[in-house]
């Protein structure tokens, strides 16, 4: 296909959509638009499969914008070919309330399939996205049908490929031969301090052909042609992910081009004056959309059309031939969970002491049973985090199929993986001890700003960790994991909270952290189905009283019990409420929380780590007993008493607070 007038006018447009963009909200970067409009043109016109009518057609190509501060473009490419995206929302780019926002966010804007803007995330979602892709195809794709086939491309820039995250999901895609992934390199040598030189002189392709990967050179990345063939060559390389090393100049047209400046502010009006003038295009009206231009979305809606029809004809001879297969396929698609899911969790039992990680693990099992897109792994600790799914094989090239995903030490790749994979439909999980999800906080935060509902499996949740020491450790990282909105965190007391906790986190929809223990701990004296109401309010009375309420979490929640038992001695009634998920209790009444934990009591917050926050959990006034200082290398037991995590401390405590609520 040769490029022609119509293209580079369609190529401009996107290019000054961008750019009047930018100039009217006065904030955002014009220059990867400036130079990365032809091989977005490339993409959406000469190759990726899409409907615009239809945004989440399940078969349909993905397309990420790793570099999401440019934005802009993608909104541009959005209206241009034919999406939900009037013109009239471009004019409110970052502005409160539009569907273009500073940065591409997914459920905000019909053809984002995943959020952006965090270097280095789309990268590693694409890569979860593929994985999703091969997984799907391998399940479903029987009988001689296929219902499942498509790519998953990416722009990605220099930030990104600086960042750990990508180089990590790079070195993974390359090791499972992803080859339905391709990434088209904004290689434009400009960063925002200036030329990357002053910190990146690294050789890109080879760092990927060494990785496993394909990879290709574009010299001119205004060269539509030349990217399109580079693009189909990368779509016969079957059993490596492609890397296509576009030469750019950011800003490309413009005063600033190829310079910093052109990164991230505004060309300002004089400049934007003048790029439209060096490219041809009229000073005024601004947000012009010529005919040319135009056409695009007529021909994108008949042909994406056409391609989402030929795929329901295909799914209407599939559903008369496997129809457990295609109504499993259908509740992927919309998200919905099979009915009886979580059957198998009604059958496990527990007859003693069981560390909750090994009660997850049981747990991680029984919901597998009836959830069949559920997969996932850790982070090479998939032994000590007990998230193997039985009776499955490994996920690999091999077995594309395969449910146990060994990630390698790889945390945050892992963490925007899941995220890819959540995207693309599949329930995930990642996992790994509780210390590390430092590693991987930004790919959390970006699956809870994007309402998905990915799981990530914490273990060794407190000093027990022992002889590991402080740098294992975790001490303020269960509140701090609190702090993200939209973050449902779970920290069980015993094995059948921990069930409970599985059962809610996987109905709710919502993103969830687990926080799991190590060491066994005592089975409550709770019979389940006060257990699971509790958990679904986020708090419960294990053992009633009515002088002070200790609220505790996890394996504190035994020593909250055992405290019970010495102030007995001394005539004090103990309320304990174990509190699984502060976040299921925020949003109870205050008519619910005051039945729990009464307001006319006094109040002790118990739990293996830092105390902040704990008085807006449990309510003003509270007594905080944890543990705001790091930890020791020593056996457990010893370490959380030499802390100060004893019975003698919550006696001590409990007494302080009544004598303060009389006072």
């Amino acid at each position: 296909m040769t490029a022609t007038s119509t293209d580079q006018k369609t190529v401009d447009t996107l290019r000054f959509l961008a750019v009047d963009m930018v100039e009217q909200a006065k904030s955002g970067h014009p220059g990867l638009p400036l130079g990365a409009a032809p091989m977005a043109f490339a993409l959406y016109k000469r190759t990726l499969q899409f409907d615009p009518a239809r945004p989440d057609w399940f078969d349909r190509d993905r397309f990420v914008l790793s570099a999401g501060h440019g934005s802009a473009l993608l909104y541009a490419l959005l209206h241009v070919f034919g999406y939900d995206l009037p013109l009239d929302e471009l004019k409110k780019f970052r502005q409160l309330g539009s569907k273009t926002p500073g940065h591409p966010e997914l459920g905000v804007t019909p053809g984002v399939e995943v959020t952006t803007g965090p270097l280095g995330q789309g990268f590693a979602n694409g890569v979860g996205l593929a994985i999703a892709e091969a997984w799907l195809a391998d399940r479903y794709n029987v009988g001689g049908h296929t219902v499942i086939d498509h790519h998953t491309y990416a722009i990605v820039s220099d930030g990104d490929l600086m960042e750990g995250v990508a180089q990590e999901a790079a070195s993974l895609a390359g090791h499972l031969k992803l080859g339905k992934l391709v990434y088209l390199y904004d290689a434009n040598d400009i960063s925002l301090d200036g030329p990357t030189d002053l910190s990146y002189t690294e050789d890109a392709a080879k760092k990927f052909e060494a990785m496993g990967w394909h990879v290709q050179t574009v010299g001119d990345g205004n060269d539509i042609d030349a990217v399109t063939d580079a693009v189909n060559r990368a779509k016969a390389v079957t059993d490596q992910p492609s890397l296509i090393v576009v030469r750019t100049v950011i800003g490309f047209g413009s005063p600033k081009a190829g310079t910093s400046s052109a990164h991230g502010s505004p060309l300002g009006a004089d400049a934007a004056k003048q790029t439209k003038a060096t490219l041809g295009w009229p000073a005024e009206p601004t947000f012009l959309v010529p005919d040319e231009a135009k056409a695009a979305q007529a021909e994108s809606r008949a042909r994406g059309a056409e391609l989402s029809a030929a795929w329901d004809a295909k799914m209407a001879a599939y559903r008369g031939d496997q129809p457990d297969l295609a109504a499993e396929l259908d509740a992927i698609a919309s998200g919905r969970l099979p009915a009886g899911w979580d059957s198998a969790l009604d059958a496990l039992t527990f007859s003693g002491p069981t560390a909750t990680r090994t009660a997850g693990g049981k747990a991680l099992d029984a919901v597998a049973k009836g959830l069949p897109w559920l997969l996932g792994g850790a982070a090479d600790l998939s032994g000590s985090t007990k998230t193997t799914i039985g009776g499955s094989p490994t996920l690999s090239p091999a077995k594309p199929g395969g449910r146990n995903i060994f990630y390698g030490v790889r945390e945050h790749a892992m963490g925007a993986i899941v995220n890819g994979m959540v995207a693309h439909g599949l329930r995930a999980y990642g996992s790994t001890f509780l210390v590390f999800s430092d590693y991987m906080r930004g790919a959390i935060r970006v699956a809870a700003l994007s309402h998905q509902p990915s799981l990530f499996v914490f273990t060794h949740d407190s000093v027990f960790v022992g002889e590991d020491g402080p740098t294992h450790e975790p001490i303020e990282q269960v509140m701090s994991l609190r702090l993200v909105p939209q973050l449902d965190v779970y920290r069980p007391a015993d094995a059948v909270e921990t069930v409970e906790c599985w059962r809610n986190a996987v109905a709710s929809g919502r993103t969830a952290a687990f926080a799991l223990t190590r060491q066994d701990v005592l089975l409550l004296p709770v019979d389940q189905a006060a257990v699971r109401q509790g958990v679904e309010r986020g708090a419960y009375v294990v053992a009633d009283g009515s002088d002070v309420v200790i609220g505790a979490t996890g394996s504190e929640v035994s020593l909250a019990l055992a405290a019970r038992d010495a102030l007995a001695q001394e005539g004090v009634s103990v309320r304990v409420v174990s509190m699984p998920c502060a976040e299921n209790w925020a949003r109870q009444t205050p008519e619910v929380r005051n039945e729990i934990a009464p307001c006319a009591m006094a109040k002790v917050s118990l739990e293996a780590g830092v105390t902040t926050g704990w008085s807006d959990i449990l309510g003003a006034g509270t007594v905080t007993v944890g543990i705001d200082r790091f930890g020791e290398s020593a056996p457990g037991e010893v370490v959380y008493a030499e802390i100060g995590m004893s019975v003698d401390r919550v006696v001590q405590a409990a007494k302080g607070a009544i004598a303060a609520k009389r006072s």
